[in-house]
């Protein structure tokens, strides 16, 4: 190759991590919650229009929960971030010779010596003084910070989108195939979303495609079995 050719910039899997943890807990939970509270209905010999109810209920409330849980829940990470930001720009402020040696000191630890370590602190804090504490001292990149919005929406919309799927599975198979319809169409679609999954997290495809399955797999016999008792207990 060219040593003049440009090297094109490393794509990292980890940047990913915000919005794809969002969207794959949306898309499962999606699937899994809503034919869960389907099949459920179905065992309980419900008929076509409870199932459906049941359904587009499911996809509503579950699609509002995940925003509103997704949003409180990575709006503490983002106060939690923040709230270190402020301090450490408080400390550089009031004492920069010992943040100094406290950065130098972790490239100490890191395996420099400590000539070499302080020449790179001052460098580094030359360039950018708090984002170099921030990313070696606390682990927090400003291009990554927790983003609440962007993960309720996400969450919400993917959770929405997936429900579908067994509503669709229901409401186009005959109905003596809709409770194995739903299932079979549902678990499929889960594991497709564990393989994809994995594939931008870059493991195995096998794995992520299975533990989604199987937790998936799970919950559906668990509520079959539920609406199949209260069936025959109410009945």
């Amino acid at each position: 190759m060219d040593r003049h050719t440009k090297k094109e910039p490393e794509q990292h899997r980890s940047d990913r991590a915000g919005w794809l943890r969002a969207a794959v807990l949306g898309s499962d939970d999606g699937i899994v919650s809503t034919s869960s509270l389907m099949i459920g209905v179905a065992a309980a010999a419900g008929s076509k229009e409870a199932i459906l109810v049941a359904g587009a209920a499911g996809l509503v409330a579950g699609a509002m929960s995940m925003a509103a849980g997704e949003y409180v829940s990575v709006s503490s990470q983002r106060d939690a971030e923040e709230a270190d930001i402020a301090r450490e720009k408080s400390e550089l402020a009031e004492k920069p010779r010992a943040e100094l040696h406290e950065l130098a000191g972790i490239y100490v630890r890191r395996g420099l010596d400590k000539e070499l370590a302080m020449k790179v602190a001052e460098q580094l804090s030359a360039h950018d003084r708090l984002g170099a504490h921030l990313k070696d001292e606390l682990g927090i990149d400003g291009s990554t910070l927790a983003r609440p919005l962007q993960a309720a929406w996400i969450s919400a919309v993917s959770f929405a989108l997936f429900a579908l799927v067994p509503i669709f599975a229901m409401l186009v198979s005959p109905p003596a195939w809709r409770l194995p319809a739903i299932a079979v169409s549902s678990l499929v679609s889960l594991g497709v979303l564990g393989a994809f999954g994995s594939h931008l997290g870059g493991a195995p495809l096998s794995r992520g495609a299975l533990r989604v399955m199987v937790g998936g797999g799970l919950a559906m016999a668990v509520t079959a079995a539920i609406g199949r008792l209260l069936s025959v207990s109410v009945g």
